[in-house]
């Protein structure tokens, strides 16, 4: 199989590796059909920023968004078919093998490949709106819109969120109101505290959900949020960035002050009414759902700027690496690709 290998910042490789397909009880055999590429993280991964604590180091795998064909199953597999096509969080790579109970998801027959791919990135964008413990009619704010901010943009309208896109480019704006944004504005807008104050008819925003890693998207996020509101954190703050030497980032005046509560969207959520069954909200369910509101409409696929081929991964990390804007969702074809 081939699968796409990090040895160092900038030295992207794709390599030809044995695969055993010799098939335990509860493991897939899964051909991959196209991976999607996750600009924020991977790009950080690329360039050699912050390791993220509990991430592999290099030589390592690169990305979490594959979808493909199951071509063979083990004899205890329950939910998944030879036939079926999968989502799962496995790596770019032509193909692998997976236990059932790694985030195996089965795609609806209705459900386009080019959105359910992004199922599992989606699922984490629904997961800032759980954990943050959202209620529907609240005013969010999502800042940062890169796919995952957008991806948050496009699931509020589903869950009953008034949503305002903030973002550093007008593209970016442009596509935040094309996914279900009632307005989008400029960060740095000089008159965002009078726009926002009118979109929530005074109310303010109760939710910000922050998708951006650079320490002004923090700031913003902390200065919109209400009083007693909610700053649902999924960036990783500061990676990639320089040190701060003249900035708090929590500093008393909006973040104490103001009585914030920061949730950090990482692991599981509260839920009030456990299953006996176990839990409510695991992996598998939660994308589940994500890909039964792609049934419905959700289509992550209108956010893809670029596909191409496995062949091209390194030049598409490049063009990350340059944080060109024009570059948004991001498709790599498997099957057919030269070799």
């Amino acid at each position: 199989m081939k699968i796409a290998v990090l040895h160092g910042p900038r030295d992207l490789r794709i390599e030809e590796q044995p695969l055993d397909t010799d098939l335990g009880p509860t493991q897939i055999h899964v051909e991959t059909e196209i991976s999607a590429l996750k600009i924020g993280t991977d790009r950080g991964n690329y360039e050699g920023a912050e390791r993220v604590p509990g991430a592999p180091d290099y030589p390592r795998w690169v990305g979490d968004s594959n979808l493909g064909a199951v071509r063979a199953v083990g004899p205890d597999v329950k939910r998944i078919r030879v036939g079926d096509r999968v989502v799962t969080r496995a790596p770019h790579q032509s193909e692998y093998v997976i236990d059932e109970a790694q985030s195996v998801v089965r795609v609806p027959e209705g459900v386009d490949p080019e959105d359910a791919v992004w199922a599992h990135l989606y699922t984490l964008s629904a997961h800032c709106y759980r954990k943050a413990w959202f209620t529907p009619g609240e005013n969010v704010a999502v800042v940062g819109l890169g796919v995952l901010g957008l991806g948050a943009v496009a699931l509020g309208p589903f869950f009953g969120a008034r949503v305002v896109g903030l973002g550093n480019h007008p593209g970016r704006l442009q596509m935040a109101t094309d996914m279900g944004a009632e307005a989008a504005w400029l960060s740095d807008d000089p008159d965002l505290e009078a726009r926002l104050d009118d979109f929530t008819g005074g109310a303010g925003i109760d939710l910000v959900i922050l998708t951006a890693n650079p320490w002004p998207a923090w700031r913003t996020a902390c200065e919109v949020v209400r009083d007693n509101g909610r700053v649902s954190v999924v960036a990783l703050p500061g990676r990639g960035e320089e040190p701060l030497d003249d900035f708090n980032p929590v500093a008393m005046e909006w973040f104490y002050n103001k009585g914030i509560a920061l949730v950090a969207v990482s692991g599981r959520g509260g839920y009030l009414f456990p299953s006996a069954e176990g839990d409510r909200f695991d992996a598998v369910r939660t994308c589940e759902h994500t890909l039964s509101l792609m049934e419905r409409g959700l289509a992550p696929s209108r956010l893809i700027t670029h596909r191409l081929p496995y062949t091209r991964m390194a030049e598409a990390y490049e063009m990350i690496y340059r944080r060109e804007k024009g570059m948004l969702g991001v498709i790599f074809q498997w099957k057919g690709s030269p070799a």
